[in-house]
Parts: C-alpha cells; structure tokens; sequence
C-alpha cells in the first residue's frame, strides 16, 4: 500500500499593509519640519480625523511628498495650503478659516445652543404662569387646612 503524500507547508503571508517602511524625509530637516508643520494643517481626506501628518494612507503620502516638492521649489507654506484648499476645498484645512461659507459652521453650534436655552425659558415660564392660575378653590383649601390641623397634634416633640 502507498502513503499518502503530505502537501508542501504553505507559504508565511505577506506583512499586513499596515506594517509600512519608514516614511521618506527630505534630506534637509529644516525642510522636513516645515512639511511637518504644512501637513498638521490639512486633513487626510481618507481618515478624516486625521491630519496627513498622522496618517498612513497613501493618498497622505503622495500628499507630504508633493508638499516636500513645492517646499523644495521655494513656493510658502500659505502658497502650498491654498493650493490644497483650491484643489480640495474648504474640507482639507484641519482647522477651516473663517469665512462666508464656513461662518455657520462655527456659529450653528452656539446659535443652537442660545435656541434651546430660549425654549427652555420660555417653558419655564409658561408652567409657572400656569401653576400660578391654578389656584385652590375655597373647598380645596379648607381641606388642606383641615389635613394640617390633622397633623399638628400628631408632632413628637424630641430634646
């Protein structure tokens, strides 16, 4: 009789894609601080709450590298950011400017926040008014009298 033959081990499996090699940095650290600086004000538009600073994905990658390019052509940091935001829009900035568009982004919140305060004052007031117009009638208030002389004798007095 023949032996069943054992099938070869499979091969290890590739590195998770998380697992990168180093990042590149420009050979100049001065350079690579300014990419630094330019990438924490931009959002990786992958992560989302991510600057590209921080993020893996490739598109952050191609992103500082390209940052690394136009440092490295002499363009500022304000050129390279407005670059970003005309390519990108408004949504790339970690940190959106204020303006036009964006203004209800930053007022929406406390202008809702002064919203619920109104109604709930209004609220507040309209119970009270309302609890003030229910008034006992002369029955009501002989009872509740009369539950409280009930009650008085019933007082232990204690030292």
């Amino acid at each position: 009789m023949a032996q069943a033959q054992t099938p070869p081990a499979a091969p290890a499996p590739a590195a998770p894609a998380a697992t990168r090699q180093a990042q590149p940095m420009a050979a100049d650290p001065a350079l690579e601080a300014r990419v630094l600086k330019v990438a924490e004000e931009l959002r990786c538009l992958v992560c989302q709450n991510e600057t590209i600073a921080a993020s893996n994905a490739d598109l952050a990658v191609d992103l500082r590298k390209q940052i690394r390019v136009k440092l490295g052509e002499g363009q500022s940091e304000r050129q390279i950011l407005d670059f970003m935001v005309e390519r990108y829009g408004d949504f790339v900035l970690y940190r959106p400017r204020l303006s036009a568009t964006t203004v209800l982004l930053w007022a929406g919140p406390f202008a809702l926040l002064l919203a619920a305060g109104g109604v709930l004052a209004i609220n507040i007031r309209k119970r009270r008014q309302s609890l003030a117009e229910q008034a006992l009638s002369p029955a009501q208030a002989q009872r509740v009298r009369e539950l409280l002389e009930e009650a008085a004798p019933a007082k232990v007095n204690r030292p």
